[in-house]
């Protein structure tokens, strides 16, 4: 990659758009990395406090759907490539509220395509995930070109924005590169996810609730190992091609909530089991076949080895934690969980 790249960064305060920046800033990526948030309420600037003082660095307060405000830094920063994370990425909130996960995944992703399109940019790297796949029986793994049969309103809002990305390549040639990543954790995830949640809530000595059976099967992606995969598909990737990008290590919901309890010495007694999400998806698994032949990256970081890195930082970093659980997170838990009946406590 060369060193003088402007990259602008959709969603960079957000988890796994943090992860990308911090990575960049320290690899000494690019001559320019800039930070484009709207900093909604799973966006926060101490993601990126480590690289705040950095000179190559600047953070753009703006929406994705602001096409004045989006069309001033792109004639300000003049970037060569987009890396675009920025996404309403929770099902349970799309379940709750549809409309933002629409506006943002599908009408924000446009409004970056045709300024993208618009200033020349050299290259678009458009982040997604696995769940436009929807349920894959086993023993079968996703491939690039399987069906695309997404069952929330968020897998849909991306499944949407992913096909407008690569018509962007098709009819006007914008060098567009898709990636789908499998469930990702680690450090700074907002504690609204599996992992997150769960870790969160174990250390408190709260209840853990888990979904139905708990035997919804999904693959595990630590976060750098997702953004090493990205800078491969930058670097070696092709356009107009999508990439999946799998951890390469399948466990059931109850066997990731059972490592955490273990990890954190809290009894199985504290999972319960609650009705069940709309429409949840059984399975999702992922072939990388694609980006390992083609670009040479494979996973570094195994599921156990990450899970612990995970827990010791949210351990350590609780005023993290607790300013991240405002009244806002505090409401949404409420919503989604307070009225969900307990169909069973696990003894333990």
């Amino acid at each position: 990659m060369a060193e003088n790249v402007r990259v602008l960064v959709t969603g960079g305060a957000g988890f796994i758009g943090s992860c990308f920046v911090r990575i960049s800033a320290e690899m000494k990526q690019f001559s320019r990395i800039v930070n484009v948030d709207k900093l909604t309420y799973a966006g926060n600037l101490e993601n990126v406090q480590t690289v705040a003082n950095d000179p190559r660095y600047v953070f753009v307060r703006a929406d994705i759907n602001d096409e004045a405000a989006i069309d001033r830094v792109f004639a300000a920063e003049r970037p060569d490539l987009v890396v675009h994370f920025a996404a309403e990425s929770h099902v349970d909130r799309s379940i709750l509220s549809p409309a933002p996960a629409i506006d943002t995944n599908v009408r924000g992703t446009f409004t970056l395509l045709e300024t993208a399109r618009r200033h020349g940019v050299a290259r678009f790297i458009h982040i997604s995930t696995d769940e436009v796949y929807g349920d894959i029986a086993p023993p079968h793994e996703a491939g690039e070109d399987d069906p695309l049969r997404p069952s929330s309103p968020y897998s849909a809002s991306k499944a949407g924005s992913d096909l407008l990305a690569l018509s962007y390549y098709r009819t006007w040639g914008l060098n567009v590169t898709v990636t789908r990543a499998s469930n990702n954790y680690g450090p700074y995830q907002f504690p609204e996810k599996l992992i997150p949640l769960m870790i969160s809530n174990a250390l408190d000595g709260r209840p853990l609730p888990l979904y139905g059976d708990g035997m919804q099967i999904r693959d595990w992606l630590y976060v750098e190992d997702h953004c090493r995969a990205i800078f491969a598909a930058i670097d070696r990737g092709r356009p107009g091609q999508i990439y999946n990008i799998g951890g390469n290590r399948s466990l059931t919901n109850r066997e990731v909530v059972e490592k955490i309890l273990q990890a954190t010495g809290r009894p199985t007694g504290l999972i319960r089991h609650v009705t069940d999400r709309p429409g949840h998806d059984r399975r999702y698994a992922l072939s990388s076949a694609k980006l390992e032949r083609e670009t040479g990256w494979t996973p570094q970081v195994n599921f156990e080895d990450g899970l612990a890195r995970t827990i010791d930082w949210y351990r350590a970093n609780t005023a993290w934690v607790e300013r991240i659980k405002s009244g806002e997170y505090r409401d949404w838990y409420q919503r989604n969980y307070g009225s969900r009946e307990v169909v069973e406590r696990v003894g333990g």
